[in-house]
């Protein structure tokens, strides 16, 4: 996957915002889904979020709501400088046209179906992932106590989210640089680097074992044995495949 989305949900009814919430976190597409049950609070997640730095991807906004309600905080959101996209849950059918002139991704009725919830979230994706910035013969810049090390992308085995850092590992040691797993997931996703936990990003071309033991899935990169979450195994496995299918031929 190049681009997990982090997304918020926001609805005042906290059984269909608890449901909403489950089912984004279902998909294997979304790495985080933040909640709040009000207009006025996600507006404050929002600046708390943006103003730090932090990535947000979508809203999937209820319309209806006490205080200030979805429209109103679509029409604030609009003027951040760089709005997160927009989904309106709702169960009103009357607000379509609004919400479209909000350059909305998506307009779901509730109940909320999974399969529909889906659809919107592929909306969500194809509106929200960068093309992957090339990855050939890039490198990381690495300070080490005064001088810098240069670490070719083809030297890293994995790479695993340590806070606002990423530890990068190597046979010659681990480095650790700040950024982001989600930008180097980006960055590497065409150089064959693929998420196998919330906080692991292996490189492919390191992998020389997989291995299925009961319910639990490890792989060997390098001279590591490391765990693959079940969320992630299935694409783990086909992307292995994949990959070196594509070597042989």
């Amino acid at each position: 996957m190049v681009h997990m989305l982090r997304v918020l949900a926001v609805d005042d009814e906290v059984p269909a915002l608890e449901e909403l919430a489950y089912l984004l976190r279902q998909d294997e597409r979304i790495e985080h889904v933040a909640t709040a049950a009000d207009g006025v609070t996600a507006l404050q997640d929002m600046v708390q979020m943006i103003g730090g730095g932090e990535r947000l991807d979508g809203v999937f906004l209820d319309i209806r709501m006490p205080g200030l309600d979805g429209l109103d905080l679509a029409r604030l959101v609009g003027g951040f400088p760089s709005p997160p996209r927009l989904v309106f849950v709702t169960a009103h059918d009357d607000c379509a046209v609004q919400a479209f002139e909000l350059e909305a991704v998506d307009y779901l009725l509730k109940p909320v179906r999974a399969e529909r919830l889906s659809e919107a979230v592929r909306r969500l994706e194809a509106v929200t992932c960068p093309a992957p910035e090339p990855a050939q013969d890039d490198v990381i810049p690495v300070e080490l106590g005064g001088r810098t090390r240069f670490v070719p992308q083809q030297a890293i085995w994995y790479a695993e989210a340590k806070g606002d850092y990423v530890r990068l590992h190597t046979v010659d040691g681990s480095y650790l640089v700040r950024m982001s797993l989600a930008a180097l997931e980006r960055r590497w996703s065409e150089a064959g680097f693929i998420r196998i936990h919330r906080s692991t990003l292996v490189s492919g071309r390191h992998v020389s074992e997989l291995r299925f033991d009961g319910g639990r899935v490890t792989l060997t990169v390098g001279t590591e044995t490391l765990r693959v979450s079940r969320r992630h195994s299935r694409q783990v496995r086909e992307q292995l495949v994949r990959q070196h299918r594509e070597v042989i031929s």
